[in-house]
This record gives structure tokens, C-alpha cells and sequence, in this order.
């Protein structure tokens, strides 16, 4: 698949047309769904109406900039005007949208095709619905794509999309990013706005693009962010290590191996390591997890009474515990949480990216269960979600020809210096 810039390229000169770009999209969305389950609703009619009429609007002369016919994939939980929501859920039947998420209509002014709805675990909360079963990995179909927003980075990673959309509450964007080997952007909490997307935790999720490289990925990120992006040089960076997120079972080495092999790369290319240690980030996922609980189980309080067999066991297992938790659990996760924002935002005063591997190992056959124990999928992941900092994954190596990906995290607000110190590392790491 081209990059978003290739594509607009072609547009531009010739070579390809939206309509043209969508129907290879249709057609291998026909011919690879049946193995990755990557899409809910390929949204094929509405779909090929936007490719003409955006066609038609590039034959005279209205270019909506960039993004013009670029098929974008949206997960699941997010609102499009006239398709179903599904959630990827049995609680409820389909809703059909009655109009678009803000971040949706953002990416349609920019001139972007919405190509579909993508697949995930439950109300992206950690389990697939046995009805809907996990999304499978491009690379190796007998392994997962990740979650939650599994539907989402296969779509991309298979070729069938050069952008999507997901969500991250504890890093269900950049796991699957990771797993699939394609970037994925969890942006600075609140940067993006989520009216329209079904929550999870109103305190941790974050929306954000999945794409093939660091500038898609910025692009996207300025489109449904609604600010300028634009990525500079970074000059000569300060990298952070968290030596905390490396594996440690000695089965997941061959990880570390890879992290460090990029690490003594970009050392020799001018690049400051810098080793770091934040205590405070040790217990960031326990802390995490007694503030999702309890929110995501206020937020499924009443469907989960009316109707808890629509929910797949383990989901309905997770909400239940979520009501059990004490409020003095809770508050004190949330005092937990400025304290662990602050001690995180202070490392920026030694470094300009904090680096760790993205997953202490490869994709796993099953979506693991969330868990802040051992060489947990969400090791690295979860603080960013907590402490509300942008962090990014880019792709790095392979294990056994599975990806690798590199986990970047920058200061609060500073988003596009976060993304140009990965465009630039991603272009360090590809010589």
C-alpha cells in the first residue's frame, strides 16, 4: 500500500483516482476479511459514492488539500453519520449514527474517504465478544492483531487502508501498532476531542491515528486534532531509556536485543542515550487499572443490569469487579495520578523522548488479559495513558519474523516535537 502522499501524488497526476483506489480497497477487503476479521462494515456503497464525488470535485479544480480521497478506516466505537455503531458487542443491536464523531468530521472537511468501520474487543474493554472473535494478524493469522483496536491496525498493516483510526484508555492503539508493525499515536489527553465516541474511562481514553510512517501519521493527527503539525528537525536528541519497560522474562529477550541494537544505532547516528529511572512509573498501571475499573463500570452500570448476557463473559466479569472497588481506592488512584503526571513530566528536564519497547514481546496468539504483573502486554503502555503524555509506536525489527515496535513518549502538549523526533528516528533507523 502508498503512503498517503504517494496516493495524493497519483491523484494529482493522473495515475490513480479515488475511485479507482477504493475499489482495490473493497476487493481485497473482500478477499482478506474472511482471515483477519479486520472490518465490522465495509460501508461498501456509501463508500464509492464519497470516491466519486470527491473525484469529480479534483476534475474541477476544488482540492480540499492533502487528505482529498485518502480512505481513512474508523473503529467501531466511533460515530459515522448513517452507518452502525456496533461496539463489538452483543449488549446492543447496531446503532445507526445520526451523525458524525467530531474527529470524523474533521477528516470528511479535509476531503477524506470514511472507509469503513474496524473491528475491536468489547467496548474496547480488553476481551473479544465470542460472537464477533479477535482480529488476526497480518503477518501470521494464527496470531492476534491486539486490541483493542486490533480491526483498525490490521486494516493498515494488510494494505487495505493507509490510515485509521483508534482508541487507547492503556495502550490500545500502540499494542496493535506494535503487534502489526505500523505506527500508532495516542495523542496528549484532551488534545483530540471523543464527542462521539463511546467511552471507556473518561479520565484515560485518548483518540489517535494508525498509519504505515511517522508523517501519515502527523498528518492525520493535525486533521482530527485541528492544529498545525507541521515537523521540523529535531536536531541532535536526548533519548530517555526506561530500563524498567524491558522485558524480563528471559524468554522475551530477543525483544530487548532488538531495542538495544536500535538503541546502539542511534547512538553512532549523534543521538544522546540518556538512562533514566522513574520510580513513580512502577506502580502507574495498578493505578491505572482502579481508575478504569471503576469508570468503565459506571459508564456499563445500567445495560449491564438490563442485559448482561449480551456481553461476553469476560467483559461482564470486568465490569462487575470495576462496582466492587472502594471509592477510597479510587480517589486515591486519582491523587496517585497528578503525583505520577508530575514525576514523568520532570524527566523531560534530562531527555527529549522517553524510549522503551512498545510491548515487552510479540504478538501472542490471544488477546492477553489486562494485567500489571510480570512482562505485561501494557508494561510500557499504560503510564502515558494515565499521566496523559503523547507516545507514539513505530516499528523497529522483528523476532522470529513478528514485529518489534519502539514505544516514544514526549512531554505533555508537545506533540509535534514528539513526532518529529520520531519521523526522525524512524528515518535514522531505516539507513
Amino acid at each position: 500500500m502508498l503512503d498517503i502522499a504517494e496516493i495524493a501524488a497519483g491523484y494529482r497526476d493522473g495515475r490513480l483516482s479515488p475511485t479507482s483506489v477504493v475499489e482495490q480497497a473493497q476487493d481485497r477487503i473482500a478477499t482478506r476479511n474472511p482471515v483477519l476479521n479486520a472490518f465490522a462494515d465495509p460501508m461498501r456503497d456509501s463508500v464509492m459514492a464519497q470516491a466519486r464525488d470527491l473525484e469529480r470535485m479534483l476534475a474541477r479544480g476544488d482540492d480540499l488539500g492533502p487528505l482529498h480521497g485518502i480512505p481513512v478506516a474508523i473503529k467501531d466505537l466511533i460515530d459515522v453519520a448513517g452507518a452502525p455503531t456496533a461496539y463489538g458487542t452483543r449488549a446492543v443491536p447496531p446503532r445507526i449514527a445520526d451523525r458524525d464523531a467530531t474527529l470524523v468530521a474533521r477528516l470528511r472537511a479535509a476531503g477524506a474517504i470514511i472507509l469503513g468501520k474496524t473491528q475491536l474487543l468489547e467496548y474496547a474493554y480488553g476481551i473479544a465478544h465470542p460472537d464477533v472473535g479477535q482480529t488476526n494478524n497480518p503477518l501470521d493469522s494464527t496470531r492476534t492483531a491486539g486490541g483493542s483496536s486490533g480491526g483498525s491496525a490490521a486494516a493498515v498493516a494488510d494494505g487495505i487502508v493507509p490510515a485509521a483510526i483508534g482508541t487507547d484508555t492503556g495502550g490500545s492503539i500502540r499494542i496493535p501498532a506494535a503487534y502489526c508493525g505500523i505506527v500508532g499515536v495516542k495523542p496528549t489527553y484532551g488534545l483530540v476531542a471523543l464527542d462521539g465516541v463511546f467511552p471507556l474511562s473518561q479520565s484515560l481514553d485518548h483518540a489517535g491515528p494508525l498509519t504505515r510512517c511517522v508523517a501519515d501519521a502527523a498528518l492525520i493527527m493535525s486533521c482530527i486534532a485541528a492544529i498545525p503539525l507541521a515537523l521540523d528537525d529535531p536536531g541532535a536528541m536526548r533519548i530517555g531509556v526506561l530500563r524498567q519497560h524491558f522485558p524480563r522474562d528471559l524468554s522475551n529477550a530477543a525483544v530487548g536485543d532488538v531495542i538495544e541494537a536500535a538503541l546502539h544505532k542511534l547512538a553512532a547516528s549523534g543521538c544522546r542515550v540518556v538512562e533514566l529511572a522513574i520510580p513513580e512509573l512502577d506502580t502507574a498501571n495498578r493505578c491505572l487499572i482502579d481508575i478504569l475499573l471503576p469508570e468503565a463500570a459506571l459508564i456499563h452500570a445500567d445495560l449491564s443490569r438490563h442485559n448482561p448476557d449480551g456481553y461476553a463473559p469476560g467483559t461482564l466479569s470486568q465490569i462487575r469487579a470495576g462496582a466492587t472497588i472502594p471509592a477510597i481506592v479510587y480517589l486515591s488512584a486519582l491523587r496517585d495520578q497528578a503525583r505520577i503526571r508530575t514525576a514523568t513530566e520532570a524527566a523531560f528536564d534530562k531527555c527529549d523522548v522517553l524510549l522503551s519497547p512498545a510491548v515487552p514481546f510479540v504478538a501472542p496468539h490471544e488477546d492477553p488479559k489486562i494485567d500489571d504483573h510480570g512482562d505485561s502486554e501494557m508494561t510500557s503502555s499504560g503510564f502515558a495513558n494515565l499521566t496523559g503524555h503523547p507516545s507514539l509506536v513505530l516499528p523497529v525489527g522483528r523476532v522470529n519474523g513478528l514485529p518489534v515496535g519502539l514505544q516514544l513518549t514526549g512531554r505533555l502538549g508537545a506533540d509535534r516535537q514528539l513526532l518529529s523526533c520520531a519521523r526522525q528516528i524512524e528515518s535514522l533507523l531505516s539507513h
